[in-house]
């Protein structure tokens, strides 16, 4: 049976993998406004700062209810946002020491938590350590439609503030001088993250959640300068982060669904770094090897203009008087021929003869176009 077959017969599988890519599309869009804000860690802290309020849920209901430990889980996000919030705001520490601190404590006490209810004489508190690492093989169609629906409504807001969200998100200064609410706006932007976090603790838990919300966005800033085009593709590369991380740990036994999710797209962001047009690193490599040759050429074509100058009726140069600071050195002749080829095919100069060369009425007026303050 291949992958195809048993993505449509399984109907497991169908429901992970639909509500696998629902969160990578959710994660994928909100993610990318908090790496524009360059607040990325804001969704490690929260993820973390989830779990207490997982333990209370289940310590003040006795249930296991997805929905009321959900609700749990987004109280105590909430309530750690606005803390992390409130010391930078009121306090001289930082907002990276105040994210570190509150990540600390909340995760700690929800550890704690967990022991506590481990020694409970109950048999129905197992089960509730998912939500540290996740288990995406236990969403029901029940939890995907509590995404599906929660996503629908996050996206609407995304659509109906988008102007807002954007202009906060990259001056918020130049925002409130045009009469923006931002506080407002921060407000419901944070709150939708933390929203948008929350709903993906059961698939890949409070440690891996923060990789959904960053990775996809770093990816897609990698492709692209839009905003909007941003948001889409972060939405794709977290949607296909998270098909594929599932069907992965369906076809390869005892692979974990949620750290497949995570490696999936940890691999999209490699590429994107490496690839991608404009900021990939092999493009850039590229790009400087191009320009660091053209800036050395550049320096044999002034020489030849300057020599031009002195001595107008010459019939060419030979390489020590073009480049005397290379003549000499090991591999200078060659690397002085490359420049010079290089020169010739863009016709700044000509070739006199095998060994000599002089610079075109192109090549001159090239200096005294662009370079002849320089010069």
């Amino acid at each position: 049976m291949n992958v195809f077959e048993l993505i449509m017969t399984d109907y497991t599988l169908q429901v992970v993998s639909l509500g696998s890519a629902l969160l990578g599309i959710i994660s994928g869009v909100l993610g990318s406004f908090a790496v524009i804000r360059k607040e990325s860690l804001l969704g490690d802290a929260v993820s973390h700062s989830a779990l207490p309020g997982i333990a209370l849920a289940f310590l003040f209901t006795g249930t296991k209810n997805t929905e009321i430990l959900l609700l749990g889980a987004l109280t105590s996000g909430l309530l750690s946002t606005a803390i992390i919030m409130g010391i930078s705001k009121y306090s001289k520490i930082k907002f990276d020491s105040a994210l570190a601190l509150i990540l600390s404590v909340f995760f700690g006490g929800g550890l704690v938590l967990l022991t506590y209810i481990q020694k409970i004489p109950n048999a129905n508190q197992a089960g509730l350590e998912k939500f540290i690492f996740g288990q995406a093989s236990t969403v029901l169609l029940r939890d995907v439609k509590i995404i599906a629906l929660l996503g629908a409504g996050l996206l609407l807001l995304v659509a109906l503030f988008w102007k807002e969200f954007k202009i906060v998100s990259f001056d918020i200064d130049y925002a409130q001088s045009l009469g923006f609410d931002t506080k407002k706006i921060t407000a419901l932007l944070f709150a939708m993250i933390v929203t948008s976090i929350i709903i993906g603790l059961q698939t890949v838990g409070v440690i891996l959640m923060s990789a959904m919300l960053t990775a996809p966005a770093v990816a897609a800033r990698q492709w692209t300068d839009k905003l909007s085009v941003m948001v889409l593709l972060s939405a794709l590369f977290g949607a296909l982060a998270g098909l594929g991380g599932t069907v992965l740990s369906s076809v390869v036994s005892r692979l974990p669904t949620g750290p497949m999710i995570v490696i999936i797209i940890s691999l999209i962001v490699l590429i994107s770094l490496t690839l991608a047009p404009n900021r990939g690193l092999i493009w850039r490599f590229l790009r400087q090897k191009n320009n660091k040759k053209s800036i050395s050429a550049d320096q044999s074509l002034a020489n030849l203009y300057h020599l031009k100058l002195d001595s107008p009726q010459s019939q060419g140069y030979e390489i020590p008087l073009i480049r005397p600071n290379l003549a000499q050195k090991k591999n200078g002749e060659q690397i002085v021929k490359e420049q010079l080829a290089w020169l010739t095919s863009k016709n700044l100069v000509r070739e006199v003869n095998p060994s000599r060369w002089s610079i075109t009425d192109k090549g001159m007026e090239y200096i005294d176009t662009y370079f002849k303050e320089e010069v």
